[in-house]
């Protein structure tokens, strides 16, 4: 098995604490409310706190500050829409937590975030792992 394998495994660990964080612990009102605008300034703040935690991670990773600064423009935007799409897909739905399909869209959701970590780990060891 290759040295860095741990490494990986444990920068997947600290993504998946700053995620349950972000998305579940670190949510103000305004990130909450009126998700299915587009141009929603709290979706744009929620996605800015999963930066700042990848970012924060990364640095103990020892990733360069150029890796961190374009993984956070990409994650930034990832992050956005793929809550955009959740939220506008709830909405039209009218979805709520006693139906199925809301489930079903809030673990799509969080299954694109987990991708979206496993392709910023996979970035990580191509591009920025010692």
């Amino acid at each position: 098995m290759p040295e860095y394998v741990g490494s990986v495994l444990l920068l997947l660990c600290a993504l998946q604490v700053k995620h349950l964080f972000g998305d579940f612990f670190l949510q103000t009102p305004k990130m909450l409310s009126g998700r299915c605008a587009y141009a929603h300034m709290g979706r744009a703040q929620h996605a800015g706190v999963h930066v700042i935690g990848s970012a924060l991670v990364f640095l103990l990773f020892g990733a360069p500050l150029m890796f961190i600064l374009i993984l956070a423009v990409l994650e930034w935007a990832v992050h956005f829409h793929i809550d955009f799409g959740k939220a506008r897909f709830s909405e039209r739905k009218k979805l709520n937590p006693q139906q199925a399909m809301f489930w079903q869209a809030l673990g799509s959701d969080q299954a694109l975030h987990q991708l979206t970590y496993l392709a910023m780990a996979w970035a990580w060891v191509k591009y920025a792992a010692m």
